[in-house]
């Protein structure tokens, strides 16, 4: 398994922890400490258990995809260092797998806490079977840090797009979805926090601008795909919305194009 690192000496124990808690013990840990400035790496060294790869600063993108090339294991799953998992994560996950040999990729549902405090999932992340692709094309449902795979099905996906600085995830899980059905284990199986300053889903405007750049790479290899096209045009239509909104007139002028394009 594979735990991605920046700048996360105040979390980076916990999340380990929860991985070497697990009922049903992962085959390897992996530490990716991605060009962090603090003394993160120092924390993953405390663990005779785990392997610690570093790096350069380049994302949590490459960060993934790195110790998925170190990994061994014909399967792999991955854990945010701000998240943890329960104690019966993997346990159930690899039960599941076993009563469904089919299956090469599954997530589990999930607790969210905000500054300290349990907080209910908002509905439209809900975890269901019914209609998870033209949901997921909204918004990413499926967390990181709940996903088992096998390794071949990642690497013939091509792994995490590198130039998504965010929405990597939704990226790639869009990608299988075209193709692969994904297992639920409809149990609270991971906790997310989120609250603090550093989050990668807080740093940038627009999130939809990366949802956008991953929906139109979709639309190339599918483009008869009319659900994709739909959720690009309500895309390009809230980003245009909110471009002569706050005065990004370059940005207007990119969404207009695109959106006229798309609808011819």
């Amino acid at each position: 398994m594979i735990i991605p690192a920046y700048n996360r000496v105040a979390t980076l124990s916990r999340a380990i922890d929860s991985v070497l808690a697990q009922r049903y013990g992962a085959s390897e840990v992996i530490v990716v400490d991605d060009g962090s400035s603090d003394a993160t790496s120092e924390v993953a060294k405390m663990y005779p258990e785990v392997t610690l790869l570093r790096q350069k600063n380049m994302g949590v993108s490459a960060a993934r995809n790195n110790g998925v090339m170190m990994a061994s294991s014909e399967w792999i799953a991955f854990l945010d260092s701000d998240d943890i998992w329960h104690p019966h994560k993997l346990e159930k996950q690899v039960a599941f797998h076993r009563q469904h040999p089919h299956l090469n990729i599954s997530y589990t549902d999930e607790q969210w806490v905000r500054n300290g405090t349990p907080v209910n999932l908002p509905q439209k992340f809900t975890k269901s079977h019914e209609n998870l692709y033209e949901r997921s094309l909204e918004q990413c449902i499926i967390a990181p840090s709940s996903v088992i795979m096998r390794k071949d099905l990642f690497d013939a996906a091509g792994g995490f797009d590198e130039s998504l600085e965010v929405c990597e995830d939704y990226d790639l899980w869009l990608r299988l979805l075209c193709e692969h059905e994904f297992g639920l284990i409809n149990e609270k199986l991971i906790t997310k926090y989120g609250g603090h300053d550093d989050q990668l889903s807080t740093k940038f405007w627009g999130m939809d601008r990366f949802r956008v750049r991953s929906l139109e790479n979709l639309h190339v290899n599918y483009p008869h795909d009319a659900r994709i096209q739909q959720t690009l045009l309500s895309k390009y239509e809230r980003l245009l919305h909110g471009a002569r909104k706050h005065g990004r007139l370059e940005a207007a002028y990119h969404y207009q194009n695109r959106l006229n394009t798309l609808q011819k």
